[in-house]
Formats: structure tokens, C-alpha cells, sequence
């Protein structure tokens, strides 16, 4: 577990180079992965053998490499792929502020703002490599969660569903794939939204999607019956996240639904997950995962009060209702 850093840098470089998308017709070998990547060949050799020594790639002979089933997850098309999200934890910069976690516990402050002088929103937000690298992680983690979340809750109850900090679409495109009589508003900032229409078309919900730019700060459209935000209200602290929450409850319509994903803290010595979630939302965004308990105190701080929990595999379905 110590040593834990190093085989997550290993896989953070092997995503980043496509290495499973480039072994998912079959097994070749370390010098044509070399040639495909442009790559140092002696060097991506080490690289791959030390992966196969934990059962992510599988040495054959000849220097030649497949895939194993647990490193499948790893190509990019594949349903329930972690390529964004590996792709993305090794960057640099949020690797760098990992080491200011000793600094966060001995203070209660945040990492990323500690380390780089800025916070992790204003930090992508001029960098559009970063951000595009941000956004895919995203997209790969929501595709992972879609169908434990489709078969918790029952979206067909509702004729429009606003999707609160949606990035590119994928959650709301899988609700309205999975609901023909449902309408659909991708909600984000609008740099964000504004990548979302290829994704719309190709799914091919465009006709019952559109997308709106804006702060969710400010405001929300207005008047939907259903309003999800999934792994928005942990970036943030209690007080940014009763302000979202006041702001989406203004906006809904009457007998409406706002339906939080997140994870949820377990009791004591269970839940891994979500405690190392936890973790990493003190060092990057500066918010935090919470308990069922923390959750009904933040809707009653804004105005809705908590109808029910609902597993939704690794997340729950938060849904509230106006008080």
C-alpha cells in the first residue's frame, strides 16, 4: 500500500499513451507498442512488464504483450472504461498537490490552493488542456456509474430532467436513451456545454436535449420537474453547497425532484471508497464527501427536505423534495 503511488503512476502513463486501445485487437509487442506511441522501446519495455507483474497487461514471449481482464477497463470505448479518469490522476499539477494533504490535515485547508496558489476551478479554467483532460475523467466515470443509476431510480416519472454541472452530456444522454418521453437541459459552464452537441447527435437525443451555459451559482433553468447533480455538490464546502441547492430549489417546479449522486460516508471501518473520496476532495476541489445525516442538514439549510436514499451501486440517489 505504501508503494501504492507507483503502480498508479504506471497505469496514469499507459492510459496517456492508449497502450489498452492499442492491444484490443490482440497481443503485440513492446517494440511496436514503442513505434505506435513514440515511445523510448528499451524503456516502455520496463514500463510493461512491470504492469504485467500486477495483472494489468499479461508478458507473453518475445516481449509481447496482451491485455488481461483487469486491464480492459483501461481502453477507451469499452462501457466501463477508467481510461479519462487514469489519464487524468498522474497529471502533474494534481499530482503535485497531493503532497500538501499533510499541510490540510494540520490546518483544515485546502491542498491545491496551498500548493499553487489558486484553486483547482481557476487553475483549468486557464488551461484548456487540463480542463479537456479534466472533462474526459469526468465523462469516464459517469459512463462506469450510468447503468447502476438508471436501474436505481425510475426517470420516466418526469418530463423534463435539467442535469445540474452535466459536462459533456453523458449522464443526461443516457437518461433520455433510456427514456423516450423525457426531455433533457445540459446544464454547465458554457466553454463546457459548448463541446456537448457532437455527443447529443451521435446518441441521437439532440431533438430532445438542449443545452444551456451559465453559473450554477446564479441560476438554473427554470421550471423543470427534475434537477440532477451527480458529483457536483462534493466539490464543495457546506456553505457553497446550501447556495447551489437554494439556487436549484428556486428553480424547480412544484412537486419536483432534485436527485443528488454522490457517494456516501459508511460507517465506521467500511466504505473505502468514499473515504478516500473524501481524501481527494481535500486536496483538489476543497469540499467533501458526507453521511445521510450531513446530507438532510444541507437540504433543510436550503429549503428541501430528504425523501429517501437509494444505492445506485459505488453512489446513492439523494432525492429531496421542497419543504
Amino acid at each position: 500500500m505504501v508503494d501504492g503511488y507507483q503502480v498508479s503512476q504506471a497505469i496514469h502513463v499507459a492510459a496517456t499513451l492508449g497502450i489498452a486501445d492499442l492491444l484490443a485487437d490482440g497481443s503485440r509487442t513492446s517494440d511496436e507498442l514503442a513505434a505506435a506511441t513514440g515511445t523510448h522501446p528499451a524503456t516502455l519495455y520496463r514500463l510493461l512488464r512491470a504492469l504485467a507483474s500486477v495483472e494489468v497487461l499479461h508478458e507473453l514471449d518475445g516481449q509481447r504483450f496482451e491485455l488481461t481482464p483487469l486491464g480492459q477497463p483501461l481502453r477507451s470505448e469499452v462501457p466501463d472504461s477508467i481510461a479519462g479518469w487514469a489519464a487524468f490522476i498522474g497529471r502533474p499539477y494534481y499530482w503535485q498537490a497531493w503532497p500538501g494533504l499533510l499541510h490540510s490535515v494540520c490546518t483544515g485547508e485546502n491542498a491545491f490552493q496551498h500548493v499553487h496558489g489558486t484553486d483547482v476551478w481557476t487553475y483549468r479554467s486557464t488551461r484548456p488542456d487540463e480542463s479537456a483532460v479534466f472533462d474526459r475523467a469526468m465523462t469516464s466515470l459517469s459512463r462506469r456509474s450510468n447503468a447502476a443509476l438508471l436501474a436505481a431510480y425510475d426517470f420516466g416519472r418526469f418530463r423534463t430532467v435539467v442535469d445540474v454541472g452535466g459536462g459533456n452530456g453523458a449522464l443526461l444522454v443516457a437518461v433520455l436513451a433510456a427514456n423516450p418521453g423525457v426531455q433533457g437541459v445540459l446544464f454547465d459552464q458554457p466553454h463546457v456545454v459548448s463541446g456537448a452537441a457532437s455527443l447529443l447527435e451521435r446518441a441521437g437525443v439532440a431533438n430532445r436535449c438542449h443545452t444551456v451555459g451559465g453559473d450554477f451559482f446564479e441560476s438554473v433553468p427554470e421550471d423543470a420537474d427534475a434537477y440532477i447533480l451527480r458529483a457536483v455538490i462534493h466539490d464543495w464546502d457546506d456553505d457553497a453547497s446550501i447556495r447551489i441547492l437554494t439556487v436549484v430549489r428556486r428553480a424547480l417546479a412544484e412537486d419536483g425532484r432534485v436527485l443528488i449522486v454522490e457517494r456516501v460516508i459508511a460507517p465506521a471501518n467500511e466504505g473505502r471508497d468514499a473515504k478516500f473520496s473524501d481524501l481527494n476532495m481535500l486536496v483538489g476541489p476543497s469540499g467533501r464527501e458526507r453521511t445521510r445525516e450531513e446530507f438532510a442538514e444541507l437540504l433543510e439549510a436550503s429549503g428541501l427536505r430528504l425523501a429517501r436514499v437509494l444505492d445506485a451501486g459505488s453512489f446513492c440517489v439523494i432525492e429531496a423534495a421542497s419543504a
